[in-house]
């Protein structure tokens, strides 16, 4: 998230940033301890909220890490090729063992290419919403499975 140029000008990024919340901007962690307030951004920065930031304890799952790996390039520019490598290996991996992911692996690739890493991570938002729905549908097919097992057995 970063203020939209429009034009040869950019237009200022306003967010409403509540008490109790915290965001990144450009790698810094910042709480308002107070109550609300208004932020206006007027420069390009790499910023996120509190609901869009994984913790390395969050990233249990594939696509938890394919997310991880690319919100740190975004949010660490001096090791963004680090972490892109890291994003490339995860993002394949996921997509060599879920090829139903192709088309979203698709979208994420090209906002990676096009250096639009804040759209490439609304895009991984997809993914892990992709792979949440496979495990609860693994989870409705054990079920019942065991459900046939126990009532023939």
């Amino acid at each position: 998230m970063a203020a939209a140029a429009v034009g040869r000008r950019a237009v200022p990024l306003k967010l409403d940033f509540k008490s109790g919340d915290k965001l990144i901007i450009n790698g810094a962690v910042i709480e308002n301890v107070g109550p609300n307030a208004k932020l206006l951004v007027h420069n390009e920065s790499a910023i996120l909220r509190e609901k869009e930031i994984l913790s390395v304890a969050d990233t249990s799952t594939p696509a938890a890490r394919v997310y991880f790996a690319l919100q740190c390039a975004y949010m660490f520019p001096h090791k963004k090729d680090e972490y892109l490598e890291l994003f490339h290996r995860f993002l394949g991996e996921y997509v060599g063992a879920c090829p139903s992911a192709k088309p979203i692996a698709e979208r994420i690739d090209q906002s990676v290419a096009e250096d639009r890493l804040y759209r490439g991570l609304k895009e991984t938002q997809k993914l892990i919403a992709h792979e949440t729905g496979l495990l609860k549908e693994l989870e409705t097919e054990v079920a019942d499975l065991s459900e046939d097992v126990m009532s023939h057995g």
